[in-house]
């Protein structure tokens, strides 16, 4: 398994309806990495204009089946930098505001 920060860029005028998808668990059903991508989605940060999470990843090229699914259509210019732990990457990026908190 890898761990990843990714940075995106949200489409602003579909972020509601990301947030439904999460709500809603279509999401969190998709396999194999639903559960996963709801966990990281719904604990994303933002930093001018750029969303940021931790996503765990075991395809090449990374968030390749996720991107597929669902963060092609949500964001742009998706950016991946392993990280060595969750923890340390959640650290890295814990003192942003909530993506949610921004829509």
């Amino acid at each position: 398994m890898a761990l990843y920060l990714v940075k995106a860029r949200p489409r602003k005028d579909l972020l509601d309806n990301l947030h439904k998808e999460l709500s809603s668990g279509i999401i969190s059903k998709m396999r194999p990495f639903g559960q996963s991508l709801k966990h990281s989605l719904e604990n994303a940060r933002i930093d001018s204009n750029i969303a940021l999470w931790i996503e765990e990843d075991y395809c090449s090229p990374p968030l390749a089946m996720e991107k597929e699914a669902v963060l092609d259509r949500y964001f742009d210019d998706i950016n991946v930098e392993k990280v060595r732990s969750e923890e340390e990457g959640w650290n890295m990026i814990g003192d942003k505001p909530m993506l949610w908190d921004e829509k």
